[in-house]
């Protein structure tokens, strides 16, 4: 008899996400001539860049022809991708790497669950609270987290970012083996400042943590003194893997492309107190799991690194952050407390008086007719919280806007 992983079997059952999806279908049933405004969406509305367009036509053309045809890559992405990330992503900050350090997949949510494969289900596990679900997930299936409780799995070290720290996760008092970071962070808009993230390296090589520090959003950072890498700090490469995506950066949430970086010095321990190269067990990981993401895939990635694709990604991010400025402007002046909007095209409301997070989603959807993502989807400090994405089109934003400041 096949036995399952059990460990799935964990995860709670209510999903708040497919929660959301229920509650506006039943409101579509209940008021089916109101039109509805998506401002919980996580996904792009701005289509790919012409140019980047045309450069996956021409790879498809390619592929038609017997000479130029490409079957399966290499399982680390293809040399010119990665020689463009270091060019253009790293190199301009005084950060060297070589392409070995580089491993292009296919998204960063399937990414951080493929690490966790190959980490030891014994390590004490450190999440930013709130953050994007998936790095809690992940460790559930993987046996990690140990049993949910009251919001909390109980072995999992929830570091704290609420208004009192200004959403900034401190190192806490103990040693943690592994620690999920985002920057900027998904959803409350906070950036690390250089001395902030110098906290955490400096603990990470105090206390032998591994950092897995997400910078799905460095493109959107708008301060000049925010770090875009946690490798713009001196001795991070001992101690953490850097994840990006493609996916805000220039639309690619439907082709499925970004990168891990893996540095050479980075080193995990066995049990028996071995130093094992991260570098290199990964790179074993990717050539028996992975059959690398599609050439005419990577030709588009590369393709942003042009002065075209970087122009045309410019555009897309500028757009998506004029949506967040003007709804935080016009917003403020309701008297509702507002973060995010500056490094992110987020918005992270505070929902005034004592409502919880799911009341107050339905309240917003029932009295504005707008869908917002209830706070407690990114964990137990999102409590008290919605978050308003800036991703839907202009039209949808200026609209919702004008609903909200009437109904509030």
């Amino acid at each position: 008899m096949a036995l399952v992983n059990e460990n799935f079997l964990e995860l709670p059952q209510d999903n708040v996400f497919a929660d959301i999806r229920r509650e506006v279908e039943k409101f579509k049933v209940i008021h089916p001539s109101y039109r509805l405004i998506d401002l919980s969406v996580n996904d792009v509305t701005h289509s790919l860049g012409e140019h980047v367009a045309e450069r996956m036509r021409q790879a498809v053309d390619e592929m038609a022809q017997v000479e130029t045809f490409h079957g399966y890559g290499p399982e680390q992405g293809y040399g010119f991708l990665r020689e463009a990330i270091i060019k253009h992503d790293f190199n301009p900050r005084g950060i060297h790497l070589t392409p070995e350090e580089i491993f292009v997949n296919d998204g960063i949510k399937s990414e951080i669950g493929n690490i966790g494969e190959i980490l030891g289900n014994d390590n004490a596990i450190g999440v930013a609270d709130p953050i994007y679900p998936i790095y809690v997930e992940s460790n559930v299936v993987s046996g990690r987290a140990g049993v949910f409780r009251g919001g909390h799995w109980s072995n999992v070290n929830y570091l704290e970012c609420v208004e009192a720290n200004g959403f900034v996760p401190q190192p806490p008092d103990h040693p943690v083996d592994v620690v999920y970071l985002c920057s900027p962070n998904n959803p409350t808009g906070m950036a690390f400042s250089k001395t902030g993230l110098k906290r955490w390296v400096d603990y990470a090589l105090k206390n032998h943590t591994l950092i897995l520090f997400d910078a799905t959003y460095e493109a959107y950072i708008q301060s000049p003194g925010i770090p875009h890498s946690i490798y713009e700090i001196r001795g991070a490469k001992k101690v953490a893997i850097e994840l990006r995506s493609f996916s805000r950066t220039a639309g690619f949430t439907g082709l499925r492309c970004g990168y891990t970086v893996i540095p050479h010095e980075l080193q995990v321990q066995t049990l028996d107190g071995r130093s094992i190269s991260m570098n290199r067990l990964w790179n074993y990981r990717q050539r028996i799991r992975f059959n690398g993401v599609s050439y005419v895939t990577q030709c588009a990635a590369a393709a942003i690194y042009t002065p075209e694709g970087m122009a045309e990604v410019r555009h897309a991010i500028g757009y998506y952050m004029q949506n967040v400025m003007m709804m935080r402007r016009e917003l403020s002046a309701t008297g509702v407390r507002l973060y995010g909007g500056e490094h992110v095209p987020y918005l992270w409301l505070r929902i005034p008086h004592a409502h919880s997070a799911w009341e107050y989603f339905r309240m917003m959807l029932y009295g504005a007719h707008v869908i917002c993502t209830p706070g407690v989807a990114f964990g137990p400090n999102g409590e008290g919280y919605v978050r308003l994405s800036a991703f839907a089109g202009r039209p949808d934003c200026e609209e919702a806007v004008a609903r909200l400041k009437s109904w509030l």
